[in-house]
């Protein structure tokens, strides 16, 4: 992930606070807090990771995409289909 290096210390702290939820719906699991409650932080969490993961393919798809940035006529084309292999995992 070189591409993101200038966005590495706003990604590591965004994947830190998501981790922070995930403790948080852990510690409400295991205080036995109502299921809406649990629900609520992991709904959250979930928008968090979500917002994580778009922000990568954003830069994936400036950076190799859009740019054109690449050693070789065939790695936009490799950038391509990555991506859409990533998008298919995360859609189903």
């Amino acid at each position: 992930m070189a591409h993101v290096n200038s966005e590495k210390t706003k990604l590591l702290n965004r994947l830190r606070r998501i981790s922070g939820q995930l403790t948080a719906i852990e510690r409400a699991v295991e205080e036995d807090n109502e299921c809406a409650r649990v629900l609520q932080q992991a709904t959250a969490c979930r928008g968090a990771l979500d917002s994580f993961i778009f922000e990568v393919i954003e830069d994936h798809i400036r950076e190799h995409v859009m740019t054109g940035n690449s050693e070789s006529p065939g790695t936009l084309n490799q950038a391509g289909e990555e991506l859409i292999g990533i998008l298919k995992s995360y859609i189903k």
